[in-house]
């Protein structure tokens, strides 16, 4: 088992994609911590102009770029027939798969620390809190939300047998779904991984699609059981 986890994070640290994901989300989630911190720009909403660090979308907008990580991970296995390789060297499929998920979600924990950090790091050095708690309330917060996340995206990309279609999906899901329908339809859209992890964070926009914290944390654990036992479900029954 130790040889089969070393091998799904040789795979891993080898993908050009996961290190451009990363440095991207580092860059990403640092600029806005500054602009969180300085206030020098503000949003335009229908409600009026806020700040940077009250706009709950536009903070989370590097996660979907961290996802990416394991969306590579598992998405990878599609092109020019790796899947058949790896199970050919691993007959046993809930064995390869369990150490493929195991080793995505370390990894993706692991990463999510430099990722979100720095920026939180800017924000409450210049509030002058860093020492009142709240900073690791906030750290433990965006750690679990993007594992979560992540786990969709891990899932999803199984599901979708490829990389392309995870990443326009969940990107495209928050920008155009939840603004469109966020007020037609707030009871459904609340549900959706986007606006549970805004929940979850205490970040959410629209307060008719907030849930609590705890509710945001359950639906998103949720949408991430759902993708990735869906996804080993496929992998027993489905793939070659």
């Amino acid at each position: 088992m130790s040889a089969l986890l070393t091998a799904e994070l040789t795979k891993i640290r080898t993908l050009p994609g996961a290190w451009i994901a990363l440095a991207s989300t580092v860059v990403a989630n640092t600029v806005l911590g500054i602009l969180a911190a300085t206030d020098v720009v503000r949003v335009a909403t229908a409600e009026g102009e806020v700040a940077v660090d009250q706009f709950g979308t536009l903070m989370l907008a590097p996660a979907y770029g961290f996802i990416a990580i394991t969306v590579f991970a598992a998405g990878t296995e599609y092109r020019g027939g790796q899947l058949r390789v790896s199970l050919a060297a691993v007959p046993d499929r809930t064995r390869w798969f369990g150490s493929k998920l195991a080793v995505s979600a370390a990894v993706a924990l692991v990463a999510a620390i430099p990722a979100v950090l720095p920026g939180l790091l800017v924000q409450h050095i210049a509030a002058g809190d860093l020492a009142s708690g709240r900073t690791a309330t906030e750290l433990l917060g965006l750690l679990t939300g993007y594992l979560l996340l992540s786990l969709v995206g891990f899932g999803f990309a199984f599901l979708a047998r490829g990389v392309v279609t995870p990443l326009a999906v969940l990107f495209i899901l928050p920008v155009l779904v939840s603004t469109t329908l966020g007020g037609l339809f707030p009871q459904v859209v609340k549900f959706l991984p986007h606006e549970a992890t805004l929940s979850l964070l205490g970040r959410a926009d629209n307060p008719a699609t907030t849930l609590g914290r705890p509710a945001g944390l359950l639906v998103l654990a949720g949408w991430a059981l759902l993708f990735v036992g869906t996804a080993w479900a496929l992998i027993v029954r489905r793939d070659t």
